[in-house]
């Protein structure tokens, strides 16, 4: 694998003027339009990071650009098969993955054909090209799983999407080196979050509404009686002296639940939403098992 060096990246990030690494792919919940108050509260100094719901990996990958998470040990995981192996292919051989990316194209027969194939039968690059393509190219950036676990969201409607960002990819590959990433149940973080540690939680969100509810992201979807077994791993890492925070939406059971932490309130627009009318600014509640805001570590 060609990982680019430090400084290529640092050259490539000022020459595109971008922040790099960034997303690659786009998914529901996703934190980009939340990092400023998120980073405004992550623990000025911490031990090992570890992310259980990484999706899209928007505060794992601001926390790398700022430099938050050099020397330390890293672990993301997901209950997602597809994401963490695409992550891991992106980590290993990213060549092979913009490879297989260059043959895709954005076309509507493609889109199903490729929507059609079995993942298990794919490799681990072919699997990452198939999820970034999909995304790219799906209804509205759509991440969605039928009872079957098959992904069945239709094509979208973009113009001329970027299937392959070849650079945004390569700061990817470099970020994720070192870093462990496994598919796993959230309540695996219990084994190996140590005191001085920091865990972010970004669950699927309890639901404002009763049409609101957006848990597909895996076959076996997130309802209240997990919503309760993690204030459950919420309250006993916190006990462990490991700082956490949670993302979840302002709902009286939220509020309730975690009344015993600290609590922000912050609004985000929502845009996986196939209505307009349902992408307006949403309460969010951020739960904090410490009291600390880092004015500083604020990204501009």
């Amino acid at each position: 694998m060609s990982v680019p060096s430090c400084d290529s990246l640092s050259r490539l990030r000022r020459k595109r003027g971008r922040c790099l690494p960034r997303p690659f792919l786009k998914w529901a919940g996703g934190k980009v339009q939340l990092l400023r108050d998120l980073l405004a509260f992550v623990p000025s100094s911490f031990g090992a990071y570890h992310e259980p719901f990484v999706g899209g990996g928007a505060l794992f990958f601001a926390l790398h650009r700022a430099g938050r998470l050099e020397n330390r040990k890293v672990h993301l995981s997901d209950a997602n098969p597809e994401l963490v192996t695409t992550y891991r292919a992106i980590r290993d051989d990213v060549d092979a993955v913009m490879a297989l990316l260059a043959r895709h194209r954005h076309d509507r027969d493609h889109f199903y054909a490729v929507r059609a194939q079995d993942p298990a039968s794919l490799s681990p690059a072919e699997q990452a090209a198939r999820m970034i393509f999909l995304n790219k190219t799906g209804f509205n950036g759509l991440y969605r799983v039928n009872q079957s676990g098959r992904f069945n969201v239709p094509f979208g409607r973009h113009k001329n999407p970027t299937i392959c960002d070849r650079e945004n990819l390569l700061a990817v590959a470099r970020a994720l080196q070192g870093v462990e990433v496994t598919c796993e149940d959230f309540e695996t973080v219990l084994s190996r979050a140590q005191s001085g540690d920091f865990t972010y939680f970004d669950p699927p969100y309890v639901p404002l509404s009763r049409t609101a509810n957006f848990t597909s992201y895996a076959r076996e979807g997130f309802d209240l009686p997990d919503q309760e077994r993690l204030a459950q791993v919420f309250g006993a890492l916190a006990r462990r002296q490991v700082a956490v925070m949670l993302s979840n939406s302002d709902t009286p059971w939220v509020r309730e639940r975690y009344r015993d932490f600290h609590q922000v309130h912050l609004l985000a627009r929502r845009h996986v939403n196939c209505r307009a009318n349902g992408r307006a600014a949403v309460g969010e509640r951020l739960v904090l098992s410490y009291v600390e805001r880092q004015e500083n570590q604020v990204e501009r």
